[in-house]
């Protein structure tokens, strides 16, 4: 395994925010209750991970407590970037899981730097703060207070129903500072998310964590992403998918085509010929050669079956494509404060100019 990153002040400029610097490995740990799988536990030399300016994410700053995720989601956007340790975009991915376990410490002190301008932050958009690794870790609670403490605003992206644990310290923070959360839930068919989300809670599960930070006061946006061609695109899935999701309080869905980036497009083939063989054409015919995206006449097809089922389960809503690159999307963390519509139900806080000097990073995307 190459940990190039335990090498003060050497960071790798091609990894994605919060991934570009590895630092100080403690031990490698193995336990009954996480089988087969394998936690690398390092002390990180950075926690705040700046967004290149140019990039089309809709906001600024990441944290990012845990490298690889015990999710294993096929289709994960992040799997090519375990590559840069040598390990791989595969099974790897899924089991060798790098903890920081000093995070919150590091965050604390880059917090108090006088050139901090408390803009908000987003945690989630890589690698999932609330993966099954975080109920053996518990480093959120203490990243949460760090970032209240300092009244910075933020947002949380999960899959995590280990979200509940932490719904009273995130209601006493949004007391003081703006919280925003988002539940992504993307198949519906206990059996298909069993298979291509094998680590991840159920549908079910999921939705009531949507229920319970409703019920704490959230305006929580659900992320429909990525819905998959000929597998959770029919208007009878997405039908019942937004019934769900409307019965449980929801406040908003954005939803999105699947993405396949490299690595995980073909952890992805790989898994499509297994369980979908006869789906292998057409997604090569979506998805040719080295593109990641799936064609604009899909997005647009899509957009056209969606927005109806929105208007009858009366649900605010919005393809990514309705949010140009870059410009704030509902449910995260937004580059410049925003309005109302965007925002959770308890906010403060001051957004200042300034900002401290940390190494920008490569851009991501959010599947």
């Amino acid at each position: 395994m190459r940990w190039q990153r335990q090498q003060l002040g050497v960071d790798d400029t091609a990894a994605l925010p919060g991934m570009e610097r590895m630092d100080g490995l403690v031990r490698s740990v193995t336990t009954p209750e996480f089988a087969g799988m394998t936690f690398h536990e390092v002390m990180a030399k950075s926690a705040l991970n700046r967004v290149p300016g140019a990039s089309a994410m809709p906001f600024d700053w990441t944290v990012n407590p845990y490298r690889g995720c015990t999710h294993q989601c096929v289709y994960c956007f992040a799997r090519k970037t375990h590559e840069y340790l040598d390990l791989d975009y595969g099974a790897e991915f899924d089991s060798q899981i790098v903890v920081k376990i000093n995070v919150a410490d590091v965050l604390r002190t880059e917090l108090r730097r006088g050139s901090w301008a408390r803009e908000p932050v987003m945690l989630g958009t890589n690698t999932d703060p609330y993966q099954r690794a975080e109920g053996r870790y518990r480093l959120m609670p203490d990243i949460v207070g760090a970032l209240t403490e300092n009244g910075t605003p933020f947002s949380i992206l999960t899959k995590g129903t280990l979200l509940r644990r932490d719904l009273p310290l995130l209601t006493d923070a949004s007391r003081e500072v703006k919280v925003t959360l988002a539940m992504s839930i993307a198949v519906f068919d206990d059996a298909l998310q069993h298979s291509i989300e094998p680590g991840t809670p159920s549908a079910d599960a999921r939705l009531d964590t949507v229920r319970a930070a409703t019920a704490a006061g959230f305006r929580v946006t659900v992320f429909l992403m990525p819905i998959l061609p000929h597998l959770t695109d029919s208007i009878p899935v997405l039908d019942d998918a937004l019934a769900r999701i409307r019965a449980a309080g929801a406040a908003r869905v954005v939803y999105g085509a699947l993405h396949l980036r490299p690595g995980a497009k073909q952890w992805f083939l790989q898994w499509l010929e297994r369980e979908h063989p006869h789906l292998v054409s057409s997604y090569l015919g979506l998805y040719p050669g080295v593109s990641a995206t799936a064609p604009k006449a899909y997005r647009t097809w899509l957009g056209k079956r969606m927005r109806p089922l929105l208007r009858m389960h009366r649900l605010d809503g919005w393809d990514e494509d309705d949010h140009p690159r870059g410009r704030p999307q509902p449910g995260l963390a937004a580059r410049t404060p925003s309005g109302g519509s965007l925002g959770p139900v308890r906010s403060t806080g001051v957004i200042a100019s300034a900002r401290p000097q940390v190494a920008p990073a490569s851009e991501p995307t959010l599947f």
